[in-house]
């Protein structure tokens, strides 16, 4: 048994259990919780499959190929740099500094100018209005290859946004829906210039704090100004030495850094494989600590809700399983799947049925579905408490600003209908609507896309380096902007361009984009579906997995 105590405070798992159902071969969550009005807001889902299609062969060499010619031309570059043939832009360290520890890796550095910088065009575009279903971008031109940009004072108007977090469309400049958040801008100003702790909390605060855990239908809440150290400031505070984190190989950069600072011993579990996980879980309890071999103080798992590379959603029954069944404890990061996914929109604990308070600690942000910034923390009132006392985030991080606390209430209140009107269910359908259509005519056009059907987050997988430049190119030209992402933030062989649907957006829109999309598939190839599964067992396959009732 592993309490999860920290100084005489105890905040465990829930006694509750759920029993899975096996039907036609389906795992169907049958628990349905009620709210305070006796309402079934938690309904029963299917939980489909994620989709991790494997590219030809020839895919594979060729990308291999490409990114060894980039290399070798990257080395001959530097050469001709070193004698003076080639004029030189990269940042340097001083010939005084050389004793000092170095500001920069060889390798990174050699990737970042000879690699990244023939694409650099393709990020950190400048935006000159709200991030809604269109925005317009500022023209920017390069005289030296990437290096620098200049803009032209021209501006790219009316392109269809396709790469921000905005699920339900809360990024907007509707005067009518942001009166309230008006009024609180001159009532509180916009800056609060101290910690909650000193002379920063407000009265809106404690508000949206209870407002978040009637929505999640836990105990407690806290919210914090920054959905990464919402992670990353937290997590040091629930675990320590002695304790084991069990993460998920995908998980984000935030998990990845509050589970380093918190001294903790960290072990990876390969991406929702639980024979990965449930070895690890029965190695970890056998044996112990390293070298004393004593029982761990704690053992938590961490996931993702939906994981924003892949569009994949966490087996969340099969791990609450086998969290009760070996007595550890969960920590659920749901920054992408709050208010995407779920009937309500309440999350994966709704799209799957269960129970929310079985999740130890639940993690979420207010920057995707709800068009603001910050993070909460909710859970036990025990768990809430001990953090405002405990996390760094919440001691020294100055309090969220008033406007952007009052949009957050404004959006949940929309999505919960507490305003009065339909409109957030309406989004929140509209979300899935969209999401369901851009999936089944990608696949049906030969791409190949990652993740789960319900997952707002489309990877479309381009492989090739030289491809991921033109394809965004391409995109932009036509009007419409994307985000495009490869190695080192994905694996060497898997660059892709990564759609986020938003309820804001239409039908007339999907449908260009996705003309658009067929057009440039052709043109440049990247239509590497074969329409078969892929034999990836580390990472995907399952075999039969019995959970325990």
């Amino acid at each position: 048994s592993h309490s999860f105590t920290h100084s005489g405070v105890f905040f465990g798992p829930s006694n509750n259990s759920t029993d899975p159902l096996n039907g036609q071969g389906r795992k169907v969550w049958l628990h349905v919780q009620k709210n305070d009005k006796g309402d079934c807001f938690h309904q029963p889902r299917v939980r489909g499959e994620d989709s991790f299609e494997e590219a030809p062969m020839y895919v594979a060499v060729l990308t291999y190929m490409n990114y060894g010619i980039v290399i070798l031309f990257g080395y001959f570059r530097d050469f001709l740099r070193a004698v003076g043939l080639e004029k030189c832009h990269q940042a340097q360290e001083r010939e005084e500094q050389r004793n000092f520890v170095p500001l920069y890796q060889d390798f990174e550095n050699f990737y970042k100018r000879n690699l990244y910088t023939r694409v650099r065009d393709n990020w950190n575009r400048p935006i000159c209005s709200f991030p809604g279903p269109f925005f317009d971008i500022m023209e920017r031109v390069s005289d030296d290859y990437n290096w620098t940009f200049r803009l032209t004072g021209r501006t790219i108007e009316n392109v269809i946004n396709m790469g921000s977090y905005n699920y339900l469309g809360f990024a907007e400049n509707n005067v009518d829906f942001l009166k309230t958040v008006a009024e609180e801008t001159r009532q509180y100003g916009v800056g609060v210039c101290s910690t909650r702790q000193e002379l920063g909390n407000l009265s809106i605060h404690e508000k949206l704090e209870r407002l978040v855990a009637e929505f999640l239908g836990v105990e407690s809440a806290m919210a914090f100004g920054m959905g990464f150290a919402t992670n990353s400031m937290n997590i040091p505070a629930l675990v320590g030495k002695g304790c084991l984190i069990l993460s998920d190989e995908l998980n984000h950069t935030s998990l990845i850094l509050g589970a380093r600072l918190s001294g903790a011993t960290i072990r990876v579990f390969k991406h929702n494989n639980m024979q990965s996980l449930e070895k690890m879980l029965k190695e970890s309890i056998c044996s112990g600590q390293p070298r004393t071999h004593r029982a761990w103080k704690k053992i938590l798992i961490m996931v993702e809700g939906i994981h924003s590379m892949e569009g994949s959603l966490v087996r969340l029954p099969e791990i609450l399983a086998l969290k009760k069944k070996y007595k550890a404890y969960l920590y659920l990061d749901e920054a992408h799947s709050i208010g995407a996914v779920g009937p309500t929109g309440r999350g994966v604990t709704e799209h799957f049925g269960v129970d929310p308070n079985e999740v130890d600690v639940l993690m979420g942000t207010f920057t995707k579905s709800f068009g603001a910034a910050g993070g909460y923390i909710a859970g036990k009132k025990e768990l809430v408490d001990y953090l405002r006392s405990h996390s760094h985030s919440a001691v020294y991080a100055t309090a969220m600003s008033p406007p952007v606390v009052e949009q957050i209430i404004r959006a949940i209140k929309c999505i919960m209908g507490v305003d009065g009107t339909t409109e957030g269910q309406r989004r929140v359908r509209q979300l899935a609507e969209n999401t369901r259509y851009l999936r089944s005519r990608l696949k049906k056009m030969g791409f190949i896309i990652y993740g789960n059907q319900d997952s707002p987050v489309v990877p479309l997988l381009l492989y090739l380096p030289g491809k991921v430049g033109a394809f965004s190119r391409a995109m932009l030209k036509r009007k419409i902007g994307i985000v495009v992402v490869g190695f080192p933030a994905t694996p060497i062989t898997e660059a892709r361009a990564r759609f986020c649907v938003s309820a804001a957006h239409t039908r007339e829109m999907l449908d260009k984009v996705l003309q658009s999309l067929d057009e440039l598939g052709d043109d440049i190839k990247v239509k590497f579906s074969r329409h078969r599964s892929s034999y990836r067992p580390e990472l995907y396959d399952e075999t039969d997995f019995e959970l325990d009732s």
